[in-house]
């Protein structure tokens, strides 16, 4: 598995795609994004699910934490079969984040990979996005990567998605 990290509007998603194109072998990528795409309707601005403040603050509830325990293992099951797994995810408990992913992967084996991006940068990827609440990328740009442990960082401030794709792909055995 490579799990990614980084916050919203980093570029993990392009960094993503280029990597099942650059990579010899077929790798499946699952996020965040479609996660939170597939919680019901009623888990969405909810105390219980998936808060997102006018400020881009994120809060998450206990009905959110089962369900992302789930699909975490879910994940990790399809690499225990045999599937080549690429993950993009924003770890906003920091170090707790990447603790939760350390105990469903047990003995699989992860590539840990920080996507970094100036601040700045990112809010501008925001705005340009259109789908975001502004004020996320900001808030967690340094966030995201308190207490976590990278084998590989990559910056996308300056550096295109197919770079990092490639700088990533030279680490996987």
């Amino acid at each position: 598995m490579i799990i990614l990290n980084g916050g919203s509007s980093s570029g993990k998603t392009g960094i993503v795609r280029c990597l099942q194109a650059v990579l010899p072998q077929p790798w499946l990528a699952f996020g965040v994004d479609s996660f939170i795409e597939a919680l019901p309707a009623k888990l969405q601005a909810s105390d219980a699910g998936l808060d997102i403040a006018a400020d881009g603050t994120v809060n998450v509830g206990e009905e959110f934490r089962a369900l992302e325990a789930a699909w975490t293992e879910g994940i990790v099951a399809m690499a225990r079969a045999g599937a080549r797994i690429v993950v993009d995810d924003v770890f906003l408990g920091g170090a707790a984040s990447q603790q939760r992913w350390q105990k469903a992967l047990g003995d699989v084996g992860a590539l840990w990979v920080g996507v970094r991006c100036d601040s700045a940068v990112a809010a501008g990827r925001e705005t340009a996005r259109g789908d975001r609440v502004q004020g996320m990328a900001a808030l967690q740009a340094d966030a995201v990567h308190e207490g976590v442990v990278y084998d590989l960082e990559v910056d996308t401030t300056r550096t295109e998605s197919l770079v990092c794709a490639h700088t990533i792909a030279a680490q996987v055995r």
